[in-house]
Parts: C-alpha cells; sequence; structure tokens
C-alpha cells in the first residue's frame, strides 16, 4: 500500500490536489483534497461529463455561488455533486483556511 501526503500535495499544485488516475493507476474513483486559505474563493467546482462528486467541508464552512444563489455548507456537511453541476466555493472565514474533500467517481447507467 501508499500512502500519500495530501495536504503537501495541495500546497504544491496551488491549493488542490486530485488523487487520481495518475497515482492510482485506476479510474475507478478518485479524491480531491483542496485548502481555500482566508477570504479565498472562486474555486470552480464540476465533475464534468460522466461523472459524480460527494463534497464536503472539512476544516470549517465553504460558499457555494450557484446559479440559484449562495449556499453555505458547514463543517462537516456534505453535498452530492452531480455531472451537469457547476458552480465556485469560496472561504468565507477571514482568519482560517478551510479544508474541502471530494470523493467521485464514474456514472454508470442502470443495468
Amino acid at each position: 500500500m501508499r500512502t500519500f501526503d495530501l495536504a503537501a500535495l495541495s500546497l504544491s499544485e496551488g491549493g488542490e490536489y486530485v488523487l487520481g488516475k495518475k497515482d492510482l493507476h485506476s479510474q475507478a474513483c478518485y479524491f480531491v483534497y483542496g485548502t481555500l486559505q482566508p477570504g479565498e474563493g472562486e474555486r470552480l467546482i464540476r465533475p464534468g461529463h460522466g461523472y459524480e462528486e460527494i463534497l464536503c467541508a472539512v476544516g470549517g464552512p465553504l460558499t457555494l455561488h450557484t446559479a440559484h444563489g449562495d449556499i453555505r455548507l458547514d463543517e462537516s456537511h456534505a453535498i452530492h455533486v452531480k455531472e451537469t453541476d457547476s458552480f465556485l466555493i469560496s472561504n468565507p472565514s477571514s482568519d482560517q483556511a478551510v479544508v474541502y474533500v471530494m470523493a467521485g467517481g464514474h456514472v454508470r447507467p442502470d443495468i
């Protein structure tokens, strides 16, 4: 088994790291680890065609800027992000970084 320092990898990639095919050698699933610094925002969340994700605010609340208005996602709360969804997230805190994670995978048609 291999371990991954997601905080360090995220830092090296500008605040977000996708643990996926290049690391896992599989397309079955992926995991995203991200950090938003105080007041930072405008990070795009968009799974894309054929993918769905679960977004969870881990280290504090997030603000989701959607076409239907802003939504607060409190710490330890999660949402299901469908393949057609697209929105921006931001950190509403002025003094604390916020960690979020996303788990995703391929959408499979019902058989």
